[in-house]
């Protein structure tokens, strides 16, 4: 990694003469003040803030944020304390379960995970209300390719959870023998009932990689024995 980007600040300073970055910036400025947008404008941006890039263990790549009231809160996957567990997050639970033969979680806040090195990040930050997909813009691409080309340089290890098509397209991106790649179908209900998702083992994995490398363990459910 280059001596210079040691943070994520330091990397979106390095975008700010990037046309593709001021098209983007135009275009939430645009889409925040025309449409109802989610996440908050200010949670655009939580994942990095939450996991800073000297902290970043594991990578979970989300699609784009939930697209209903109170759901998306900046981190892949998460809700609110308060909101109903979406499918997918329930699938990733239930997993887990399967795992660590624990309890289900009441609560879908994975803040826990975002402060333990686990970066949350959706392929698309944004979205407007009720349109799936509607900020699945060619910026959003570059930008989550210039984040994987940045991570793919550092070389402490980093297990990448690539889950879903998508999400495994990022894979070329990735060529650092340091880290873990493990893939899986998507968790949402429609690939994840066909098969594929459960016993996929991948918070396992990723913990025996990480002790393995001297790094502590994720402690991935913080309200019950999922260590």
């Amino acid at each position: 990694m280059k001596e210079k980007m040691k943070t994520w600040e330091d990397f979106f300073e390095s975008l700010k003469e990037k046309e593709y970055a001021k098209k983007l910036h135009d275009f939430l400025l645009l889409e925040y003040k025309e449409h109802i947008c989610y996440p908050p404008k200010e949670r655009i941006f939580y994942a990095f803030k939450k996991t800073p890039l000297s902290a970043v263990k594991v990578v979970i790549i989300g699609q784009d944020p939930y697209h209903e009231p109170n759901q998306a809160m900046g981190l892949a996957f998460s809700v609110p304390n308060e909101t109903t567990i979406p499918p997918s997050l329930l699938n990733i639970y239930k997993e887990l379960a399967l795992e660590y033969d624990c309890e289900i979680p009441k609560s879908g806040d994975l803040t826990h995970l975002a402060a333990q090195g686990v970066l949350l990040l959706n392929a698309s930050l944004t979205v407007r209300k009720s349109e799936p997909l509607s900020h699945n813009i060619p910026e959003y691409k570059t930008l989550l390719k210039d984040i994987f080309s940045l991570l793919n340089e550092i070389n402490r290890p980093i297990v990448f959870l690539l889950w879903g098509a998508n999400a495994q397209k990022l894979k070329a991106h990735l060529s650092n023998k340091n880290h873990l790649i493990l893939e899986a179908v998507h968790p949402s209900p429609l690939s994840a009932n066909r098969g594929g998702w459960f016993g996929n083992d991948h918070f396992k994995k990723t913990n025996e990689f990480l002790k393995k490398n001297g790094l502590k363990e994720i402690s991935w459910l913080s309200n019950s024995n999922c260590f």
